[in-house]
């Protein structure tokens, strides 16, 4: 029963740390691949199964391997010098995207709570340093308890959309798009965010004792995280091409459901942004303490302080100019650990 319930922590923070701002609002969804019409339900099953697939075998790999960080994780992939190189513009880009994540909460605050922007983001920061405190753990609980909810809300999205009068429209939209549009999309969509998810993955795989229960965590959290692509692009296609004007389409269809509904999700938003920052804060904390040798609260600190800096740009202009620059190095970073021998589903002789 133990294992089961590790296994399960696993899986929920593996979602909670694919999930965030673009996530949670739709906008990567509709991007990525609601736009695309009929063929969108085909790259999700493509997604999901790169999920399954690349996420337990990169939690495999830093299991295998003893890799601490995902410094260790780019240095078995590519070399001591070029592997290094890769940490540090992995580095760069999510202290970014992290900036992106947290300005996302200061604006969930603004415009759904009526606070100062600058009080969601020192509320935010606050939180995370008080949680870090409690190592991998607390991430692991977190989640949990956050994941759940986010799947109680796209079973109720589900159901919501069967009622509505283009609950078929999912296969049978049209688009304008060519080929090679539709195709790339679920490979740069799943490329970017493990790129990003082996600053909490790698750990994880590397303080878990057991292989199988890794293996499990892994299949069943890239499964829910293609369970949350399928409803959200089953949602928003039922209301295509008007959902298209929104900036948060998800909110849009959560505010059609009465004021609970919209309650839950406006929190359900900030939460799915806070549990991916901490972790991701985490996961680079990690990663500069092998160079840094101060205590972790210290460099946590250094951290936030960037990512808050940063913020004060605003959601947008930071979201339109690293996520293309870093998706095609996420490419070329998926393609090496596709062809990489370690971190097999059968494991080696020498391995729990």
């Amino acid at each position: 029963m133990k294992q089961v319930f590790r296994v399960l922590q696993i899986a929920f923070t593996y979602i909670g740390t694919v999930v965030g701002a673009g996530f949670a609002t739709g906008q990567e969804i509709l991007q990525f691949f609601t736009q695309y019409g009929k063929w969108a339900t085909i790259t999700i099953t493509l997604s999901t199964m790169l999920f399954v697939w690349l996420g337990t075998k990169m939690m495999l790999i830093a299991h295998d391997t003893r890799s601490r960080s995902y410094e260790d994780l780019n240095k078995h992939l590519f070399g001591h010098k070029a592997g290094k190189w890769i940490t540090w513009i992995t580095l760069i880009v999510l202290i970014g995207v992290n900036s992106v994540m947290l300005a996302g909460a200061g604006s969930v605050f603004m415009e759904h709570l009526g606070l100062h922007y600058q009080t969601g983001l020192i509320i935010t920061l606050i939180g995370t340093y008080l949680l870090l405190g409690r190592g991998m753990q607390a991430i692991l609980q977190m989640n949990s308890i956050v994941v759940p909810m986010m799947l109680l809300l796209s079973l109720l999205m589900i159901f919501s959309t069967l009622h509505h009068p283009g609950v078929f429209r999912f296969v049978t939209l049209t688009t304008d798009s060519n080929p090679f549009q539709v195709w790339i999309s679920p490979l740069l969509y799943t490329a970017f965010n493990l790129a990003l998810a082996q600053a909490v993955l790698v750990p994880v795989g590397n303080q878990i004792r057991h292989r199988n229960t890794l293996k499990w965590g892994g299949i069943l959290g890239g499964i829910g995280v293609g369970f949350m692509l399928m409803a959200a692009h089953f949602a928003m296609s039922a209301q295509m091409p008007g959902i298209v004007q929104f900036e948060i389409p998800m909110g849009s269809i959560a505010f059609q459901l009465g004021w609970i509904v919209q309650s839950v999700y406006v929190s359900l938003i900030f939460m799915e942004i806070f549990t991916t920052f901490v972790a991701d804060i985490y996961g680079m904390t990690l990663q500069l303490r092998q160079h840094i040798d101060v205590h972790p609260r210290l460099i946590t600190l250094v951290i936030m302080m960037l990512c808050y800096s940063f913020s004060q740009f605003g959601f947008s202009s930071l979201l339109s100019v690293l996520y293309p620059i870093f998706g095609c190095m996420a490419l070329f970073w998926a393609g090496k650990l596709i062809r990489d021998r370690w971190g097999t589903f059968r494991g080696r002789n020498n391995m729990n």
